[in-house]
């Protein structure tokens, strides 16, 4: 394993960050408390030190469960959860960016967790009502109060983020070191704005949903190949979503590209994750099993090749869309014809 800075930080993380949303069986689908101690040592033995969990993950258990895991190494671990989801359905404040919901939300987390701050404290999901001075300036309030070292922001459209972090700037507030966001082959969406923002601002990314919900392993070979009526559990109703025809024409791509490297399909996604040129990427791994883990760690063992690459972009590539292909038709415009006479570092 090696290491990475959390963008403009000096941070050092690890090149993949253990995700524990499997943490617990309230879900119906998650690792007992045994398997889940079994994934964090696997994870911790490879030289794993970046660790992320929320307080809504498995009810509270996934982050009892990692205090738990945590206890006599703690300063070992760089340890990020989150707030935003509501943990209290009933009470209008029990979720959302606000400084009460932040408020109660972290000083519960603490409590789970067994420990007097976090490493990395997210804003879960943009509630599209909080005005971003309350939450930007709630969250250095936290920094200052030593609770909270580094603040990120996840599943957030492009422009709050980098309105957020322009506030914090202007005013001496704490930035966001770091965005996490749903980012695979199956899901590229992202590169039309939130990844150049977040290479242009030093951001790192820590994409989730890395293998589509199991739809990148191969595990699903057809939209149909379930039989109807099936009761799915909860990972897999957000997996059916995604399983369509061109999922899974992605997935049998990167299942050539396994075969031809001698790897699984599921390191071939996360390496090519790993590889795309929007700095700082750290996946995010999950799984319900030690055994599932290590095989994902496997793809820190290999680079995928530029043919490899070309066909896995082949078939999952996506149009930018306005204004982005319009500027590319517009070049000539812009620049007459010295374009090609232009390096631009910036690109």
């Amino acid at each position: 394993m090696r290491y990475k800075l959390l963008g403009r930080t000096g941070l050092r993380v690890s090149e993949l960050c253990l995700g524990t949303m499997t943490f617990g069986e309230e879900w119906g689908w998650g690792a007992s408390k045994e398997e889940s101690r079994a994934i964090f040592d696997a994870f911790a033995d490879a030289g794993g030190n970046f660790v992320d969990t929320a307080n809504l993950y498995t009810g509270g258990t996934s982050e009892a469960f990692v205090g738990a895991f945590l206890k006599g190494r703690r300063e070992r671990f760089v340890l990020a959860t989150k707030y935003t989801l509501n943990m209290a359905p009933d009470d209008p404040n029990g979720g959302g960016n606000h400084r009460k919901n932040l408020v109660q939300s972290l000083d519960a987390s603490l409590t789970r967790l067994g420990t007097d701050y976090i490493d990395l404290y997210w804003v879960h999901a943009w509630d599209g009502m909080t005005p971003l001075e309350e939450t930007m300036r709630a969250l250095d309030d936290v920094v200052r109060a030593g609770k909270v070292l580094y603040v990120g922001i996840s599943d957030a459209p492009a422009w709050v983020v980098s309105r957020a972090n322009t506030l914090a700037e202007l005013k001496d507030w704490s930035p966001f070191a770091a965005l996490q966001i749903q980012y695979s082959l199956a899901e590229r969406s992202p590169e039309r704005d939130l990844l150049p923002m977040a290479k242009a601002l030093d951001l790192a990314v820590t994409p989730w949903g890395v293998l589509a919900g199991g739809v990148l392993s191969g595990k699903y070979k057809s939209p149909k190949d379930r039989p109807a009526g099936a009761r799915y559990t909860k990972d897999e109703v957000w997996a059916e979503a995604v399983v369509t025809e061109r999922s899974v024409r992605i997935s049998e791509s990167a299942a050539l590209v396994a075969k031809e490297t001698g790897r699984t399909a599921p390191q071939v996604a996360l390496a090519w994750a790993r590889q795309q040129p929007f700095g700082v990427i750290v996946p995010i791994v999950g799984a319900k099993t030690a055994a599932q883990l290590r095989d994902n760690l496997g793809c820190l063992d290999f680079t995928l090749g530029p043919d490899q690459l070309a066909a896995l972009d082949a078939a999952s590539k996506i149009d930018l869309g306005f204004p982005h292909d319009f500027l590319v038709q517009a070049r000539s415009y812009i620049f007459g014809k010295t374009f090609p006479l232009i390096d631009n570092h910036r690109s």
